[in-house]
């Protein structure tokens, strides 16, 4: 394995400049997951930098979304007969859609200052997308064996909650030995994730009813007084030694000031870290009961995507990127998002590593950045990580 990381680490430095040249056309290339059209463009340019590669690209349109991209290794021959495989595959995740609206780039601009390349979807997650390209690339240009079929998929619809890419993402994991999921690391240390918290959303609607505020007071009942209740039971859900945050993030109600408030609605956030709290804690939430006369609670919601939790596989995977990490020279370690990716997903199909994209900062913020002299550094931990015998044999 010596002679793997000197060739692969070599390799990639011979490549620095086009994956940042690469990265740079991807992040012109505007892509918030509500433009189903603004999406084609970033496909366009993953299937051209995989057009000297052994890999069959499908797209699979998307009904409200722009679709997906899933490049299959010539020998499995086209998409559907991967289910017919007589061996699993490993599976790579990533997504080309982000959370900002088109024409960012005139107010963040791409600029690369003090080895940071600066711009909207650098860092979650269009580096990730670049360092699995030129990881697959490696391989194939250094004749590397791969005992596990590679199969990549890129979906357009992660940041609005992979509603559409879900079915697709499942059957593949389920066919997985393993997966690696290239959303952003964790931190200026680059922390690959271990664990994430699951997600789910709550609405809480309050009936009461209207009445004039200096006429008839004790006529109406207000929904915003009852919600001011339900709000601070809420918050006292929050347990920050199992993992459980509840935060009520917008409220609504009330029709003015001279009103008894006849609705209100608050719109809740909820986090988990073990699965094992989420039926206690959804039924804490829909069981809420009004307290104030004359008001009615009406509540939606549940904890739809579980938290990604260290399994068996999923630790014995992270121990494989450890010691693949050392035959790098790099220190990697390990850490808890709070927030979700289709890793949650995949982990209760099949063994699970998240994180092992860019190393950068500020996703989702002004001054989003990646740092890149550590994409080579990436890019050859993913390709080191798909050589590696599948899980079951050791």
């Amino acid at each position: 394995m010596v002679q793997t990381k000197h060739r692969l680490l070599d390799y990639l430095h011979r490549r620095q400049d086009a994956m940042t040249e690469l990265l740079e056309q991807l992040v012109r290339a505007e892509s918030p997951s509500t433009v189903p059209a603004a999406q084609q463009p970033v496909f366009t340019l993953l299937q051209s930098a995989l057009k000297d590669q052994p890999y069959q690209v499908r797209q699979i349109p998307g009904r409200k979304t722009g679709g997906h991209l899933v490049a299959v290794p010539r020998r499995g021959d086209r998409l559907a007969s991967i289910n017919s495989q007589p061996r699993p595959l490993q599976l790579l995740l990533g997504h080309c859609d982000t959370v900002w609206p088109l024409g960012t780039l005139d107010t963040m601009p791409l600029v690369v200052k003090q080895g940071k390349l600066y711009g909207p979807g650098t860092y979650d997650m269009k580096a990730g997308l670049v360092i699995t390209l030129f990881a697959l690339e490696a391989l194939q240009a250094l004749e590397l064996p791969v005992e596990l079929l590679p199969v990549w998929l890129v979906n357009s619809d992660e940041e609005i909650g992979s509603h559409e890419s879900t079915p697709h993402i499942e059957r593949l994991a389920q066919r997985a030995d393993r997966v690696f999921v290239m959303e952003p690391s964790l931190g200026a240390m680059g922390r690959l994730k271990t664990e994430r918290k699951g997600v789910g959303q709550f609405t809480v609607r309050v009936v009461g009813r209207a009445a004039h505020a200096g006429l008839e007071p004790e006529k109406g009942a207000s929904a915003i007084l009852e919600l001011s209740f339900v709000i601070q039971k809420l918050f006292a859900l929050n347990d920050p030694q199992r993992g459980i945050s509840v935060n009520v993030g917008t409220i609504d109600g009330g029709i003015g000031s001279n009103v008894i408030a006849p609705e209100s609605t608050a719109i809740v956030d909820v986090r988990v870290l073990h699965k094992a709290d989420i039926p206690q804690l959804q039924a804490a939430i829909l069981n809420l009961q009004a307290t104030t006369p004359n008001t009615q609670l009406i509540i939606q919601g549940r904890i739809g995507r579980p938290p990604m939790e260290k399994t068996p596989g999923n630790i014995q995977l992270w121990q494989r990127a450890q010691q693949a990490a050392s035959e790098l020279g790099m220190a990697i370690e390990e850490g808890t998002a709070g927030g979700s990716s289709d890793g949650n997903t995949t982990s209760l199909f099949a063994p699970t590593l998240d994180g092992l994209g860019a190393v950068g900062e500020n996703a989702h913020a002004v001054g989003e950045c990646v740092y890149l002299d550590q994409l080579v550094e990436r890019s050859a931990l993913l390709a080191r990580l798909l050589i590696e015998p599948p899980l079951g044999t050791i």
